[in-house]
């Protein structure tokens, strides 16, 4: 694990830039800031040590979690983003793990205006996959070679996922990333997502219950 300014190791888009501790509400992490040098966004890892104050090693639960404003910062419910990234640190600060948190991904890839753009074609009746081919973009643009590129370099070759889709699974794998398993997160859950949450299960591949909103609040 890098702990200084360094170049990133070779096929390693992610450099590594600082690291800090940073007290939160759901407990101390410590964070370590990326570079992609490919695109020039930037990321973050909060960790969160094991109970013994150990980093998290080989088999620790990991999140990757894509940027979303309206959902964390302005609290909307049209998703579920804000609630899956605070059970997602409420977990690691419990047990130990990573939260790799990707900017530059905000609406599955598509942009903050796009999303909003999308959003208002829902409002006309179509779902959530729907307005983005409307829109002339893709349904999912979002890569994740950063998140393995950030992973390797905390040393994490074999993770436990915490998410429902399956496609980012596949590729962490395509990456060099072994995921043991694939642990649900399935949280805010209500009546003003239930259509999009629908659509990621039922036309997107995600591993999501069948009845969303007696399974998970």
């Amino acid at each position: 694990m890098s702990d200084a300014l360094t170049n990133p190791m070779p096929g390693n888009p992610m450099q590594f830039e600082v690291v800090t501790h940073v007290p939160t509400t759901h407990g101390s992490f410590e964070m370590r800031a990326y570079r992609d040098l490919l695109t020039g966004a930037e990321h973050v890892a909060v960790i969160g040590a094991t109970s013994d104050g150990a980093a998290p090693a080989d088999g620790a639960l990991v999140r990757v979690h894509s940027e979303c404003l309206t959902g964390e910062a302005f609290g909307s419910l049209k998703c579920e983003c804000g609630p899956q990234l605070d059970a997602a640190l409420a977990a690691i600060a419990a047990e130990g793990g990573v939260v790799v948190y990707l900017r530059g991904q905000e609406g599955r890839g598509i942009g903050l205006v796009n999303k909003l753009k999308a959003y208002r074609l829902q409002e006309d009746g179509l779902d959530t996959l729907d307005a983005n081919l409307a829109l002339g973009l893709p349904v999912d643009s979002r890569d994740y070679g950063g998140a393995a590129g950030i992973l390797a370099d905390l040393g994490l070759t074999s993770i436990r996922l915490l998410s429902n889709n399956p496609e980012k699974q596949r590729q962490l794998e395509e990456h060099g990333i072994v995921v043991q398993e694939l642990v649900p997160l399935v949280v805010g859950v209500g009546p003003q997502n239930a259509r999009y949450l629908d659509t990621k299960r039922d036309r997107m591949g995600h591993t999501l219950p069948s009845r969303l909103e007696a399974d998970a609040r």
